[in-house]
């Protein structure tokens, strides 16, 4: 017999809204002295508290600026707003896997906006 899980609901986050929401479920196990943070928790926590650089609101304002841009859907607007690229090259390593390249004018307005954030 398989035990299959289904995916109930997705949502994009960026990587300060995930610290924000990993904070609260390490106050709430360390409320509990009987309940400790299990090591891949641990890491997260690790993970979200060495690369966060934008408040949560200010990188969902970076988001939806992000996605008035034509070329930028929403899972790659969260993957530009977890890295921050801050020139071309990376940038066009976020693109690498897409079906379509991205013109130099083009790069150059994603990293204006990303530089108002920065």
């Amino acid at each position: 017999m398989t035990i299959f899980k289904e995916i109930v609901d997705e949502e994009f986050l960026t990587v300060s809204e995930t610290k924000e929401l990993l904070a609260d479920i390490e106050a709430e196990r360390a409320m509990d002295e009987n309940r400790e943070l299990r090591y891949e928790l641990a890491r997260a926590i690790e993970h979200a508290n060495r690369f966060t650089v934008l408040e949560p609101a200010e990188s969902q304002a970076l988001v939806d600026d992000l996605r008035d841009i034509e070329k930028v859907d929403e899972p790659t607007a969260y993957k530009i707003a977890n890295l921050l690229p801050r020139d071309r090259d990376e940038l066009r390593s976020v693109y690498a896997q897409q079906r379509y390249s991205l013109s130099g004018d083009e790069l150059d307005e994603i990293l204006n906006v990303i530089a108002q954030y920065v």
